[in-house]
């Protein structure tokens, strides 16, 4: 795959986990009436958005490990009745994403891998 392709897919992948994050805990399904403080779990994955959109090599390394822990929280939460299993599926399927294009972007833009031009 080509460098370009998983840009865009880790860029559209991580700006729909923190839009998924928000909108599940203050709308959509929270775990309290009204809304909840679980929000928050989106904010480890907002410093990670320029360095994404700006295809910093170092980002998309921890953020490939970073990713697990949505999925992780995704498959606890996919047995819950409801909602919250939808978007814990959707949780499960964007994190997925993340981790698959942040970590093929990361090892296909190593220096090791770039073609040496020879004069």
């Amino acid at each position: 795959m080509s460098p370009r392709l998983l840009y865009f897919v880790a860029c559209a992948s991580l700006l729909a986990l923190i839009g998924l994050c928000v909108l599940w805990e203050a709308w959509l399904a929270p775990l309290r009436p009204g809304g909840s403080w679980m929000m928050l779990k989106a904010v480890p994955l907002l410093p990670a958005v320029f360095g994404v959109l700006r295809g910093k090599r170092y980002t998309y390394q921890w953020l490939s490990m970073l990713s697990l822990l949505y999925l992780t929280e995704g498959a606890l939460r996919v047995s819950d009745p409801g909602l919250t299993a939808t978007l814990a599926g959707i949780e499960i399927l964007l994190s997925v994403l993340l981790f698959f294009s942040t970590m093929l972007y990361a090892r296909n833009t190593a220096p090791s891998r770039q073609q040496k031009v020879v004069d």
